[in-house]
């Protein structure tokens, strides 16, 4: 390689970590990358772990996620909520302090930057929290798009570590460690409080995972994250808690049909094909992309979402053609895997809304050949009602 060349080669970005990567690793995970960042995809079996035990656990117990890669936005001033209602489609002047909301950040075209949780924190202060593999895109685009308010936008991505504690029995696991009282936090509100000895934790009764549970927002030092994550761990042995990876996440996001960027969602889909309507307030006042929704709603719908169940052998993974009887290509396969609960070989796939009724009989080709599916309702899965 000649100097001039080593000069303008760009270089390779380093892999990012969170502060309990460390901890990651001494448990033994299997470590993969993930948007730039070095990630657990799943635990040992040895600690009665892998992707289809922390799976079951979340489902019928609580297991613990490691999200601190992440990325949390802060706008805060007296036009923070005007800026939020611009750059967001979901109604944010609905929610009361504490609550939160699903929303999402779209372009003009009514496609997607990302989609986010919108968190009412104070009179005038909201949190987004946004996905890691678009941290500093949607910051970007988050302070160009709020320059006319008068409120400040804060990147807090790495302030904090960010454990989710998800399942049936993770209320519990958590009202241990917090002076919080956490049955008075509703689904999709937002407590502070003292955890495993720190003051002032957010802690969110959200998550990613069609589960209950909470997320957690600690110090993001490497000391103080390791201490409370093994906190949460010893403290949860009497419910049979396993620490989980993004395997798991991803299996257990797929059977709750919660949209994952660059798959269900991107720059190129829009609302109304997502099938997200119902958290896109078109009464509001203008926020950007409305106008190409509105146009989009009038011309109509070509494809949308839809959940599949494979009805013959095989696995309809992310990417895979969708054919239509005489297999001819239709349409693809946005995220597809085995379904540890439901026993089933599950996919989302975008198809023309012709063939889009439950009941529609597909093809997914797999190795060259069409396999079997048919078109079921979503979401594949619904968490049993207390």
């Amino acid at each position: 390689m000649s100097a001039v060349e080593a000069t303008t080669t760009p270089a390779t970005p380093a892999i990012r970590k969170t502060a309990l990567n460390a901890v990651h690793r001494q448990m033994g995970a299997k470590m993969v990358e993930f948007n730039g960042w070095d990630m657990p995809v799943e635990y040992p079996a040895a600690i009665g772990c892998g992707i289809i035990n922390e799976h079951m656990a979340v489902r019928t117990g609580v297991g613990i996620f490691d999200v601190s890669h992440m990325g949390d936005i802060r706008l805060a001033g007296p036009q923070a909520l005007a800026a939020v209602q611009h750059i967001s489609m979901n109604d944010a002047s609905r929610l009361a302090v504490g609550q939160a909301q699903y929303s999402a950040l779209l372009y003009p075209e009514g496609t997607f930057v990302d989609d986010v949780i919108v968190h009412r924190l104070g009179e005038d202060e909201y949190l987004l929290v946004i996905n890691a593999g678009t941290r500093e895109k949607d910051f970007s685009w988050v302070r160009e798009n709020t320059r006319q308010f008068d409120c400040a936008v804060e990147n807090l991505s790495d302030d904090f570590t960010q454990i989710a504690i998800q399942g049936p029995k993770g209320v519990d696991l958590l009202q241990k460690l917090t002076d919080a009282e956490l049955s008075a936090v509703k689904f999709y509100w937002v407590t502070r409080g003292t955890v495993c000895g720190i003051p002032g934790v957010l802690m969110g009764r959200t998550g990613y995972t069609a589960e209950d549970g909470f997320e957690i927002y600690v110090p993001a030092d490497e000391a103080t994250s390791a201490r409370v994550w093994h906190q949460i761990l010893a403290g949860g042995k009497e419910f049979g808690v396993v620490p989980c990876g993004l395997g798991s996440r991803n299996t257990l996001r797929l059977e709750g049909k919660l949209p994952l960027y660059g798959h269900e969602i991107s720059d190129t889909i829009n609302v109304w094909e997502a099938g997200l309507d119902r958290f896109c307030k078109m009464e509001k006042e203008e926020f950007v992309g409305r106008a190409a929704l509105e146009k989009a709603r009038a011309s109509g719908v070509k494809r949308t979402l839809v959940g599949l169940e494979m009805t013959e052998r095989g696995i309809a993974r992310d990417g895979y053609k969708v054919l239509d009887g005489g297999e001819r290509e239709i349409g693809y396969v946005t995220s597809g895997s085995p379904a540890p609960f439901l026993k089933k070989n599950i996919a989302l796939a975008y198809v023309p809304t012709e063939f889009s009724a439950v009941g529609t009989a597909i093809k997914v080709e797999i190795r060259g050949q069409g396999v079997g599916a048919v078109v079921v309702p979503t979401p594949f899965y619904k968490r049993p009602k207390k």
